[in-house]
């Protein structure tokens, strides 16, 4: 299978669908935080430098993050692809990717875009409810999300709680921040014509068919 970027707004379904695919093609999935926390835990020699950075408040830098990604993206398990998510957030990035590729001769692969309506977003997010005890999750706004019982899991029948940050004033600003950092990332992948784009608005199953059948058009 051919690498595979995933770009998607917020609530679109990123993580699920992430998921999907790697336990359908049995590919890795690869994220930056992950790189940072396993590079931390696994005492990597930049660990320290990385816990420094954090404990200060401060970003990783750039640098620290293509070492790690070059490094897991050099490993065996990613010859036959992955999924790699929350990178590149721009341009620069996207460049500096592509030339890592050709320094340990992997091909690019695609791009897939999640779009989804802002308003289908915002009812995701902002009527997400979960169960704190075994872990399920509803959504008041849609009728075939919603818990048989107002407030009550189906499962274990404990109450349901909503997030403190899943609200409509933090939703618009995670929105507005992805519509202007992405933008021009999307307008360059899209010149290359290696961007495809899915309509996540639907349900998780139709996302995933129409992802499949990417895939499939791409490595036949």
């Amino acid at each position: 299978m051919k690498s595979i970027i995933l770009l998607a707004p917020p609530a679109a379904g990123k993580g699920t669908q992430s998921k999907l695919i790697c336990n359908k093609y049995k590919v890795p999935h690869i994220s930056t935080g992950d790189l940072l926390r396993s590079a931390v835990r696994n005492n990597h020699p930049l660990a320290q430098t990385i816990n420094e950075l954090i404990n200060s408040g401060s970003f990783v830098t750039d640098d620290i993050v293509l070492d790690l990604l070059k490094e897991r993206l050099s490993s065996g398990d990613c010859d036959n692809g992955y999924v790699l998510d929350g990178f590149p957030r721009n341009v620069e990035q996207a460049v500096t990717y592509e030339e890592i590729l050709k320094s340990i001769d992997k091909e690019f692969g695609i791009v897939i875009l999640l779009d989804i309506d802002r308003n289908i977003a915002k009812n995701r997010i902002i009527g997400r409810l979960s169960c704190s005890t075994c872990g399920s999750v509803y959504n008041s706004m849609f009728d075939e999300t919603k818990s048989k019982t107002e407030g009550t899991c189906d499962n274990c029948h404990s109450g349901l709680s909503k997030r403190d940050d899943d609200n409509e004033e933090t939703f618009d600003k995670r929105f507005d921040t992805y519509v202007e950092k992405t933008k021009p990332l999307i307008d360059y992948y899209s010149d290359k014509d290696i961007l495809y784009r899915v309509d996540s608005g639907i349900n998780k199953e139709y996302t995933f068919n129409e992802i499949e059948k990417i895939i499939k058009e791409q490595n036949d």
